[in-house]
């Protein structure tokens, strides 16, 4: 990994499927070199916000950090495009280390899943019932039973993204708590959720599983007709995203908070 402030000269350059991606990839490639990810000191993204998520979990164990470039629609986790001093930007970028969430996920047959989850860890009803989870926080039950169309854990990297769309609070980067989130709560109908120390252990048990399905999501792998969901911080995994100086993700989920 580079330190900060060294010229980088060993660019990975990976691209969603995107044309304009794709595009970018080999005039940036042209210019500045690729090489493979095994020998790089940084991975550039092409793409949107749901290709960074992608990107993260692919190259996840390489321990590279990676810098995004905008490709794609939204955005808010890339810097913008731009093809000169590529090398010279990378050097003073803004470094955000992101801890992802682990999800472990039991099923109605008696499986086991695992996943990590960079942005949020989501609860959903399969079907038209509504769904019943009780909630648990470090082993001591908190909510007996939340009607709802499902609930969320959110790191604070991902609280701008579903989390804020459900109504759930933007948390600063460094604030070291996690959003708990419920989608459309029927009843209680007033609770709109809680903050919790991000070493917390949430615990969810879908209550009449058979009849109201719920389905487990780490980002973006669903897990289905799940009975029981532990979601915790997986300290042990540090993710490194870079930002242009100036721009840096503590900075735009300040400034999401004033946006009108």
């Amino acid at each position: 990994m580079p330190s900060a402030g060294a010229v980088v000269t060993r660019i990975a350059f990976t691209a969603s499927e995107r044309p304009e991606a794709q595009e970018a990839r080999a005039r940036l490639a042209a210019r500045y070199g690729d090489v493979a990810v095994e020998a790089a000191e940084v991975i550039v993204a092409l793409g949107g916000d749901g290709f960074m998520l992608e990107c993260f979990h692919d190259y996840m164990a390489c321990g590279l950090p990676v810098y995004g470039m905008n490709r794609g629609s939204v955005g808010f986790l890339m810097n913008d495009y731009e093809e000169e001093r590529l090398e010279e930007r990378i050097a003073a970028a803004e470094r955000a280390v992101i801890h992802p969430l682990r999800m472990t996920a039991h099923d109605v047959h008696g499986e086991t899943h695992v996943a990590l989850a960079i942005n949020e860890v989501s609860l959903l009803r399969q079907t038209r019932q509504t769904a019943k989870l009780r909630i648990s926080i470090d082993g001591k039950l908190r909510l007996s039973e939340l009607s709802c169309d499902g609930a969320l854990v959110s790191t604070p990297a991902g609280s701008t993204a579903y989390n804020l769309s459900a109504h759930g609070p933007i948390i600063p980067l460094h604030a070291r708590v996690l959003a708990l989130t419920p989608i459309s709560a029927f009843r209680p109908r007033r609770w709109r959720g809680a903050l919790l120390a991000h070493t917390a252990k949430v615990t969810f048990e879908i209550l009449e599983a058979a009849k109201r399905p719920v389905s487990a999501v780490a980002d973006n792998i669903e897990v289905r007709d799940v009975v029981t969901v532990h979601v915790a911080e997986h300290r042990e995994v540090a993710l490194n995203m870079l930002f242009d100086e100036g721009h840096s993700l503590e900075e735009r989920v300040l400034a999401e908070q004033f946006s009108a």
